[in-house]
C-alpha cells in the first residue's frame, strides 16, 4: 500500500512539473514556433557558402558553378562580383540580367539553381556532433539521425536553433516536423533526470 501511494506522488510531481515546463516553453517560443512554421513556405534566400550553377543561354563562357563567399559575393565572369547573400533565386538571376545588360549583352537570359546547400551544425547530446550537409526538407528528427542519434542523457522535449545570421538561440519544441533551414545551429539539451 505504502509503495502504491510513493508512485501515485512521484507520478502527480512528475506530471505537475512537466506542465509547468510546458506551459514556460509554450508562452516564451510559440511566436517563434509559428515564426519557424511559417518559415517552410518561404522562398530559399541564398547565403554564403550556397554553390550555385548559373547558365547565362547562349554563352557558355559565362555559364558554371559558384560559390557564394563570405562576404555574400559571387564573382562572374565579365561583370564581376554580384550580391547574392539574402536574395532568392529569382531575384539573383534578375540582377545578373540586369548587370549583363549594361553594355555586355542585349538579351540576357540567366537560370540559376542551388547545387548544395550550406551546412547545418549541431552539437550538445548527440552521438557525433559536427557540420552535416543541408539537403531540402530537413528536420530537427532527420539532422539527429545524421548526427548519430541521442545521447541516453539528451534532452527529446525541446531543441535550441540558431538560425543563420541570427544573434541569439531560441528554444522550440522538438516534433517530427521542426524544420532546419541551412546554416543553422542545433543545440541538443542535456536532461535533468
Amino acid at each position: 500500500m505504502r509503495w502504491v501511494q510513493m508512485f501515485l506522488s512521484l507520478l502527480v510531481g512528475a506530471t505537475l512539473l512537466a506542465s509547468c515546463e510546458t506551459g514556460q516553453l509554450t508562452q516564451q517560443s510559440q511566436s517563434d514556433y509559428d515564426a519557424l512554421e511559417g518559415r517552410v513556405v518561404e522562398e530559399y534566400h541564398l547565403g554564403s557558402g550556397d554553390q550555385i550553377r548559373i547558365i547565362v543561354f547562349g554563352e557558355e563562357e559565362l555559364s558554371g558553378e559558384f560559390v557564394v563567399d563570405g562576404s555574400g559575393f559571387i564573382s562572374l565572369p565579365l561583370i564581376g562580383e554580384v550580391m547574392a547573400r539574402g536574395k532568392t533565386i529569382r531575384e539573383f538571376q534578375r540582377s545578373m540580367e540586369a548587370a549583363l545588360r549594361e553594355g555586355y549583352l542585349n538579351d540576357p537570359r540567366v537560370s540559376a539553381e542551388v547545387l548544395n546547400f550550406r551546412p547545418f551544425y549541431i552539437l550538445g547530446e548527440v552521438e557525433e556532433s559536427g557540420e552535416y550537409p543541408y539537403s531540402d526538407g530537413l528536420t530537427v528528427l532527420n539532422a539527429v539521425a545524421t548526427a548519430g542519434g541521442f545521447t541516453y542523457r539528451a534532452n527529446t522535449r525541446f531543441v535550441f536553433i540558431k538560425r543563420s545570421g541570427a544573434a541569439n538561440e531560441v528554444q522550440y519544441p522538438l516534433t517530427a516536423t521542426t524544420p532546419v533551414q541551412p546554416g543553422d545551429t542545433i543545440r541538443i539539451a542535456e536532461r535533468f533526470f
